[in-house]
């Protein structure tokens, strides 16, 4: 099995001293960001620099893609699926911890429903960092978990179904381009991956839109 894995992605080995540094500095960005998301969270709009305004990203922050983005990113870029796993973990810690003590002693109310979600998305988020990491690579095992994240950003990016296709917002673009550059290893690998994640998405929302509901079932039945 170690050899199967190291052919996929061979793990790099650093000092302990970069280690501790590295967690550190993860740790306080997750930190940073969350207070910073709650903060924009917190104004309105209408008192944010214009450019802020423009951007909007005060919802952006709220939304999945740039989380997972984030994810993603620690993964890919960790040594070893071990320290992938503690990375991610560390960042959600210390962003989920930041975001919610703002909004229980700051804003003054307690949203256990969001936090408890949070919070599992924390615990869980370890068990998916393994994975990513071996999303790097050229291995057929690692294009098809690039094609599996590249799905998730697509359908961040764009809402799409039978009869229409949007783009949601650019700055969601933005992380999709971001994902296909972090993932990149050959044009063959990633140009793989991008078809397989497209057709992925398209079969799935395209079943779901020619699904029969349940009750129209039964009325047809009638």
């Amino acid at each position: 099995m170690k050899d199967f894995l190291e052919r996929i992605r061979k793990p790099t080995f650093i000092s302990t001293r970069k280690k501790i540094l590295y967690s550190t500095l993860i740790c306080l960005s997750g930190l940073l960001l969350g207070v910073t998301s709650k903060i924009l969270d917190e104004t309105a709009s209408n008192l944010l620099p214009h450019f802020l305004e423009i951007l909007d990203l005060r919802n952006f922050f709220s939304r999945i893609g740039f989380w997972l983005f984030c994810g993603v990113c620690l993964s890919i870029y960790s040594k070893t699926p071990f320290r992938a796993a503690c990375n991610v973990f560390l960042f959600f810690v210390g962003m989920v911890s930041s975001y919610y003590t703002y909004t229980v002693f700051v804003a003054g109310f307690y949203p256990q429903s969001y936090m408890m979600t949070w919070i599992a998305m924390t615990v869980i988020a370890p068990f998916l960092g393994v994975p990513v990491w071996y999303a790097k690579g050229t291995h057929w095992v690692s294009v098809g978990i690039s094609a599996f994240i590249l799905a998730v950003m697509l359908r961040q990016c764009f809402s799409f179904g039978f009869w229409y296709f949007d783009m949601r917002s650019g700055l969601e673009c933005l992380l999709l381009i971001g994902t296909l550059v972090i993932l990149y290893k050959t044009p063959k690998q990633i140009l793989t991956a991008f078809v397989i994640s497209y057709q992925f998405t398209h079969q799935s929302v395209l079943g779901n839109a020619v699904r029969v509901p349940r009750n129209k079932q039964v009325l047809l039945q009638l």
